[in-house]
């Protein structure tokens, strides 16, 4: 598919606007910096020119040597054709670590600007803590008043051109909201048709959040879960359109108004994952979708990063979650 066929939303703030393709290239569980390189070169000539990458991903120098490959070989006419979004990780999150944690990320990607930075998670991890998920003495006060600040710096200083966070829950973003001069532009959430965030996603369209979708297709080969690949509903949409389950979900993700970050190794299903524009999900197929049990993939502690409302307030939640 041509990149110029992929919808996009447009970012705005006070000083300018950017057009955000709806769909992105993941690239958090990519096993190698090699693997990582070739993929987003195929991802670039099969369309796509949205990339996410984070510091934790270990993508960040690979990604940029794909870009400047990229260049090189004239698959792209220059980096502004590309929207690049990474994020800060969170033994970073503190306010006089974000801009050196923003520089230190601009130069392994070797670029002078961001399209998008992200909070990654909101909790604030003791500096040089390597363990994941965190042990519970390292995770330590999370000043997020002094760290957005921080992230409106680095916007201010246009080393990236819009600023966001992911993981956030409603109560996170009224409390970031009331103090906010840049408020945030996305917020990326694990969402697809097994966590469907439904209060989450209406607040942020309410509140002019772009949603951004993470484990879109759910994430068997990173935390083990195969509920969206796996799941016989969706499994029966696909077969009634001639479609894929991985279509089936990101259909549904696009028609739910949402930008979705996607990841495969499979130059195939890279093309796949972007044939979803030209069909559409019927009244049944929505009834069904709501139906879908809700079970979360990343289930790291409630009292650390979740808020209760998330587990309230979505349909047919698990209760093991």
């Amino acid at each position: 598919m041509s990149s110029s066929n992929i919808p996009y939303v447009v970012l705005q703030s006070s000083s300018t606007h950017q057009k955000m393709p709806l769909i992105g290239f993941g690239t958090a569980s990519i096993s190698s910096t090699i693997d990582t390189k070739k993929a987003v070169l195929e991802a670039i000539k099969s369309g796509y020119r949205h990339f996410d990458t984070a510091t934790i991903y270990g993508s960040e120098q690979p990604l940029g040597e794909a870009i400047a490959e990229a260049l090189q070989l004239g698959l792209i006419a220059s980096r502004d054709e590309l929207f690049i979004t990474s994020k800060l990780w969170c033994t970073d999150n503190f306010p006089h670590l974000v801009l050196p944690a923003i520089h230190k990320t601009l130069k392994c990607l070797k670029l002078e600007y961001l399209d998008l930075y992200l909070i990654h998670w909101p909790i604030s991890v003791n500096p040089g803590t390597s363990e994941f998920p965190f042990p519970e003495e390292t995770l330590t006060s999370f000043d997020l008043k002094g760290v957005w600040q921080a992230m409106e710096e680095c916007q201010k200083q246009g080393l990236t051109k819009f600023i966001g966070v992911s993981n956030f829950s409603c109560h996170k973003l009224e409390n970031l909201l009331s103090f906010a001069t840049i408020p945030p532009s996305v917020n990326q959430i694990e969402l697809n048709p097994t966590w469907q965030q439904k209060k989450l996603r209406e607040f942020c369209e309410k509140k002019g959040i772009v949603v951004t979708a993470y484990s879109p297709l759910g994430s068997g080969s990173f935390w083990g879960s195969n509920g969206v690949m796996g799941n016989e509903l969706l499994n029966q949409i696909g077969e009634a359109h001639g479609k894929s389950v991985a279509q089936v979900s990101l259909r549904w993700l696009y028609e739910l108004g949402v930008t979705i970050v996607v990841k495969s190794y499979s130059k195939e299903r890279m093309k796949q994952n972007l044939e979803i524009f030209d069909w559409s999900l019927t009244k049944d197929d929505y009834e069904k979708i709501d139906e879908i049990k809700q079970s979360k993939i990343f289930k790291m502690g409630p009292e650390e990063i979740w808020d209760e409302e998330n587990y309230r307030n979505d349909m047919n939640v698990d209760q093991d979650t």
